[in-house]
């Protein structure tokens, strides 16, 4: 039987990857999506309405845009048999149309069906997305790609981190 840390898994294997079919393992057809967007430097609707519509948002529509996306859910996860989970998260990713590097933060609080451990509601707030300059996407993704994918430490965070302001700020967000 599927869990929770499955359902979380494949939502984003489904959003890295640009595979929305996967997210029929994750969410309930009828699942909701909230969003709390502290920063103007991304745009999401509020409230998105089904599991068809959250795939068109958080996958097709966004890769559209990002290539180059890896999302970390920072900490500890969910325990079996657990229906309600919060973790912080972690994305570096790269804009299609410049190859600037895109770094950001948030949270995440998941809501499952208990039978099923499908997603019945997500709510993402991002609380920072930072853009930098094509020039940092090599060592940004390079650090990406060695950290623990998806489930990752907070203090694996700190391993071979670029040295850059903003992304040194993040990190050290994420590990207080």
């Amino acid at each position: 039987m599927a869990t929770l840390k499955d359902s979380i898994e494949s939502y984003i294997l489904a959003k890295d990857g640009n595979r929305p079919h996967l997210l029929t393992d994750s969410f309930a057809q009828d699942a909701s999506l909230a969003m709390t967007v502290k920063t103007n430097a991304i745009a999401f609707p509020q409230e998105t309405q089904g599991r068809d519509a959250i795939a068109s948002v958080l996958v097709s529509d966004f890769a559209l845009k990002y290539e180059n996306v890896y999302t970390f859910c920072v900490g500890a996860m969910p325990a079996d048999g657990q229906h309600e989970f919060s973790c912080d998260w972690l994305v570096c990713m790269t804009e299609k149309t410049t190859g600037a590097a895109r770094v950001g933060y948030g949270r995440y609080d998941w809501s499952c069906e208990a039978r099923l451990s499908q997603v019945t509601r997500l709510h993402i707030t991002i609380e920072e997305m930072e853009t930098l300059p094509a020039p940092f996407a090599c060592g940004v993704l390079r650090w990406a790609s060695r950290l623990p994918y998806p489930w990752c430490e907070r203090e694996a965070l700190n391993n071979d981190a670029p040295d850059n302001a903003t992304v040194q700020r993040i990190v050290a967000q994420l590990t207080r």
